[in-house]
């Protein structure tokens, strides 16, 4: 039998004061219970003990020159989690907010998602507690440099594929590869992803997250005989995810009424105007306040947690992890909201997740979910190795796909350990299935 609490307990021991992770680890190992009791020798094989331990964790000092020649000091990190069933992929956060629990907790979650995806990727992630924010170009291109002068020695691209994340845009994978470049004396392509198109990077990578997860929700609505056609829609975030998630659901026919940045959130109940979202935050860089100066009818509202107090049917939380808390899970059930579709990494508090399921409310889980993203990025990878590049077209309808044998494995997992429609739980036992299956193969490593 699965011991939960004690799991939980030597989790904590080992791993003080990392609340995220632990939260990640536990969300898991409530849906594993009958994979062991039907499979018995992965107990006994030790794989969950490591399976939530990182096969390697990397922190290291970052110092660099401000536009003032101060010299300023960040930490940098990078945890290669599993490598079961390939190479280690995952983002790089460049956020405040940083540090190794957040980066533990995201590559233990890219694990799973990377599994679900079929593509042969391992897990991790990395990151530094850098903010990007209110720096000059100059000043991020120091960093970067400095940031990948420690990190080029633990990467490669038959080793460790660092992409995008929060704070990690085109601009610095741009600055981080063209040092990993000067380095290695080597145009080594396959190295990073999410890189420019002129140097390697793959067409529909930028669209691939947000639209990724507005495909995985339309095979939850198809399997429970609804669509998008007319429905409202309530997006967290307002960056790559949140814009091409809300273009997508337009193009499906929904009404995407609100938006948000971490100041505040847009509503427009005539429908969010995408075009003047992304002219002010992929172009002018500024708060999505702005949008209600081009739209005068539209209303801005302080407080970015607040937007879950709105009317909606599909709730789409794509700006951080524990966005959505049970207060907030509470407010949206009282509300009608059908789908919850999961775009950030674990934009949802457990408590909050159990409450969407006791209520009937299907979840799109993030590890499935927002899976898009990597999926892409290893298609990036493909091309790199095979050196062309696809259209849009082909990148995007592999895109699809891949999202419609996420969801059936999902689906699948879940009927067959007795809980239909949990797509939570299938999505963990799917993904989780893989990577143990890979590492029984391979023996105690």
């Amino acid at each position: 039998m699965l011991n939960i609490p004690n799991i939980m307990d030597q989790v904590k021991k080992r791993n003080p004061g990392e609340s995220e992770f632990h939260q990640a680890v536990e969300e898991v190992l409530e849906s594993l219970a009958p994979v062991f009791e039907k499979h018995p020798e992965y107990l006994k094989a030790g794989i969950l003990d490591r399976i939530i331990e990182p096969e390697r964790q990397i922190m290291f000092r970052v110092p660099w020159l401000d536009d003032e020649g101060n010299v300023r000091i960040n930490r940098g990190f990078r945890v290669q989690f599993n490598s079961a069933i390939g190479p280690y992929k995952g983002g790089l956060r460049f956020h405040p907010s940083v540090y190794l629990g957040i980066i533990k907790f995201l590559g233990f979650e890219q694990v799973f998602k990377n599994s679900l995806t079929g593509l042969p990727i391992g897990g991790g992630k990395g990151g530094s507690d850098f903010d990007p924010k209110g720096k000059s170009d100059d000043e991020i291109m120091k960093f970067c440099q400095s940031f990948m002068t420690e990190l080029y020695r633990h990467i490669g691209a038959d080793l460790d594929i660092p992409a995008g994340d929060i704070g990690v845009g085109a601009r610095e994978i741009g600055f981080l590869f063209g040092q990993y470049k000067r380095i290695k004396n080597a145009y080594e392509a396959g190295v990073l992803t999410g890189k420019g198109l002129t140097y390697g990077g793959s067409l529909a990578r930028k669209e691939a997250t947000g639209f990724g997860l507005v495909y995985f929700v339309r095979e939850i609505l198809a399997a429970n005989n609804d669509s998008y056609e007319n429905k409202e829609i309530v997006i967290s975030g307002a960056g790559n995810v949140a814009i091409y998630a809300c273009q997508k659901a337009q193009e499906y026919g929904a009404k995407v009424i609100a938006m948000s940045d971490s100041k505040g959130y847009i509503y427009d109940k005539d429908g969010i105007k995408l075009d003047t979202v992304k002219q002010i935050k992929e172009v002018e860089r500024k708060r999505i306040s702005e949008y209600v100066k081009h739209h005068p009818n539209a209303e801005y509202h302080e407080g970015q947690r607040n937007i879950w107090t709105l009317k909606c049917d599909i709730a789409l939380p794509c700006a951080t992890q524990n966005d959505i808390d049970i207060e907030s899970a509470k407010i949206l059930i009282n509300n009608g909201v059908k789908v919850v579709g999961e775009g950030a990494n674990m934009p949802c508090t457990n408590e909050a997740v159990k409450t969407f399921l006791e209520n009937n409310v299907l979840v799109a889980p993030a590890k499935a979910a927002n899976a898009g993203g990597v999926a892409t990025s290893a298609l990036e990878m493909s091309q790199n190795s095979i050196r062309l590049s696809w259209s849009f077209e082909e990148v995007n309808n592999k895109l699809n796909d891949i999202m419609v044998n996420i969801f059936k494995a999902a689906d699948s997992a879940s009927k067959e350990y007795g809980m239909p429609g949990n797509y939570v739980a299938g999505a963990n036992i799917a993904g989780f299935l893989k990577v143990a299956e890979a590492m029984m193969a391979q023996g105690l490593v």
